[in-house]
């Protein structure tokens, strides 16, 4: 295997962070949350950088952060709301294979529970739909493969990503 990383796209509640850790360990790679990067160089949670800086200044610092990263051999699992920041995903898609964890909305509303609580940036006003509607082609834009992940427990998800390497 050669030093690319692997990056994981998606909605909230897809499983990039529960995924990507069970995928590390498998192919010996590091695993990285770019939310916990976000959160170590802030010293904040991210709920409270979105109260702070608004949903858009959330999402230059989430630009910025994922578009600094500089790794190898790892899992990055990133925030949702990744795919807004276009120097962040092209940076990502040089340095790693980018794989969108595609979910059907009703599964994201089933698993998400408290919005806030997951640091989900939704604009004042605007449903998890119109959120999911607007995001998607977005993930597939930037995905060098797609995982359908409806129904399918976590290792077999792992699995599909190990063999996709």
């Amino acid at each position: 295997m050669g030093k690319r990383n692997i990056v994981l796209t998606g909605m909230p509640g897809a499983g990039k962070s529960t995924v990507g850790v069970v995928l590390a360990k498998r192919i010996g790679y590091r695993f990285v949350d770019s939310d916990l990067v976000i959160q170590e160089k802030y010293g904040k949670l991210l709920h409270e950088l979105i109260e702070e800086q608004g949903v858009e200044g959330f999402w230059k610092i989430e630009n910025e952060v994922n578009a600094s990263l500089e790794l190898q051999r790892s899992v990055i699992a990133t925030g949702g709301s990744v795919i807004y920041g276009r120097e962040a995903m092209e940076h990502l898609r040089r340095m790693g294979t980018v794989i969108y964890l595609k979910l059907p909305l009703a599964e994201v509303v089933e698993r998400l529970g408290d919005l806030n609580a997951r640091g989900v940036t939704l604009m004042p006003g605007q449903t998890l739909e119109e959120l999911y509607e607007e995001r998607v082609p977005l993930y597939e834009k930037y995905a060098h493969r797609v995982i359908d992940c409806q129904g399918k427990q976590i290792r077999e998800i792992v699995h599909t990503a190990a063999s996709m390497i």
